[in-house]
């Protein structure tokens, strides 16, 4: 009945409209111009025609809104609304799309409220509410609580859940200040049916633009990661060339002098076999010790133990070559990839070198492998370094752990030790932020 009425009085309200606008621009001028008009007058009519036509579309909010209040009906059909939330929803983020659907649901019931409760776990979260306020985060446990709770903000009169399968993945809740008529109750189904495919939807488009936006990310972070490993390369070699060059250039130019000096003895006017014969075991004993230095250099190189036997079984050897005495504790279990053991090893391989170079007290490591890390102490009781001069020391190896995406640090406790930490992730996999570097 009540829809009866209102499409009556918009008719009455459309037409009253139309006889006005004839009456002023055809009935009008003739009575008042008489004859004057001429060939004008027979233009009236159209003029008359084209100005309703542009008037009942600026008009028709208008007289939607008289119609709503006399008649206490809506102009919105469950139809109309769902395609208005469905142009909404396709916006395709849900800040847009849910509070459309909430303004779309409360229009097409004259509720005085909307709200779109989403299921999240086990609780239903208010996602979006019209009028919009400040409710958003809202939850309540279950639908009953909407129906029949205690707080009067939360409690809805009519409620429709939003199923996918067996699955509840959102309701849709109004309150009125009228009785809640089967027309509400219908446009409410439909909206429920029609969104819950739209939701769908909207949940599918946020999940592919994650994943393109994880995508990007994943390419700016290995491009990150291939930066640091050619970061590491370079400071590895630098390493290598700088040891070669301490190693080799003094010792081959004395090498060269002493056989110089052998092959004037043998050649010179006076020969003399037995001082050329002194200097050639010179030259063999020096060529012997630049050998040794070379393994010790392929070795630091290219540790076989640390390939073998892992981090422990590698610094075991490092300790038995120095003149200090090293107590080596911790043995992790699992063996870790090459670039973790290794970016380990070679920190705290350097430090027990430079550390063991002054006579002291037994030097004190520690490995341990725990919350994915594989970490490193190396403890000098009474150092024979100031910090700084072994923070210089150790660039090369701090500036390659960091490199990897490790960390360190080189304090002195209150007792007086140095200590130093080192340690790395378990899975040198690329992290979102760029690798930290060493805090020394």
């Amino acid at each position: 009945m009540e829809r009866w009425a209102a499409l009556g009085l918009r008719a009455a309200l459309v037409g009253g409209a139309v006889l006005v606008v004839f009456a002023v621009l055809v009935v009008v001028p003739p009575v008042l111009l008489g004859t004057g008009l001429g060939q004008i007058g027979v233009l009236l009519p159209f003029v008359a025609a084209l100005v309703c036509a542009i008037g009942a579309a600026r008009l028709r909010p208008v007289v939607d809104r008289i119609v709503e209040r006399v008649t206490h009906t809506r102009g919105t059909t469950p139809y109309s609304a769902l395609a208005e939330a469905a142009a909404r929803i396709r916006s395709g983020t849900p800040d847009s799309a849910l509070p459309g659907l909430a303004e779309v649901l409360a229009e097409g019931t004259a509720a005085r409220e909307a709200r779109v409760w989403l299921a999240v776990s086990d609780r239903l979260v208010t996602a979006a509410v019209h009028p919009p306020r400040a409710v958003t985060g809202e939850t309540v446990p279950n639908l009953a609580v909407l129906l029949g709770g205690e707080d009067p903000e939360q409690r809805a009169d009519h409620v429709v859940p939003i199923v996918e399968g067996q699955t509840l993945r959102a309701v849709l809740a109004i309150r009125k200040p009228t009785a809640i008529t089967p027309a509400d109750q219908q446009l409410m189904r439909d909206l429920a049916g029609g969104a819950g495919l739209l939701l769908r939807g909207v949940a599918m488009n946020t999940e592919l633009r994650d994943r393109v936006r994880r995508a990007a990310e994943l390419a700016a972070e290995l491009e990150r990661s291939r930066e640091r490993l050619a970061t590491a390369r370079d400071v590895e070699r630098r390493r290598l060339v700088g040891e070669l060059s301490q190693a080799t250039t003094d010792r081959l130019a004395t090498l060269r002098i002493v056989l110089d000096g052998a092959r004037q003895d043998l050649g010179g006017s006076t020969p003399d076999p037995a001082r050329a014969g002194s200097a050639i075991r010179r030259a063999g004993t020096q060529l012997d010790e630049l050998l040794d230095r070379f393994r010790l250099i392929a070795r630091g190189v290219y540790p076989q133990v640390l390939r073998d036997q892992g981090p422990v079984g590698a610094l075991e050897e490092v300790a038995a070559d120095l003149d200090r005495p090293v107590r080596l504790a911790g043995a992790p279990e699992d063996r870790l990839p090459w670039e973790v053991e290794s970016g380990v090893y070679y920190v705290a391989a350097s430090a027990l070198q430079w550390l063991a170079a002054s006579q002291g007290p037994e030097l004190e490591v520690e490995l341990t492998h725990a919350d994915g890390r594989l970490a490193v102490s190396v403890v000098d009781p009474r150092p024979g370094f100031a910090p700084g001069e072994l923070r210089a020391a150790l660039a090369g190896d701090l500036e390659r752990l960091a490199a990897l995406g490790g960390e360190a640090g080189l304090t002195t406790d209150e007792d007086g030790r140095l200590v130093l930490t080192a340690s790395l992730p378990e899975r040198l996999e690329p992290a979102v932020e760029v690798a930290r570097e060493v805090r020394v």
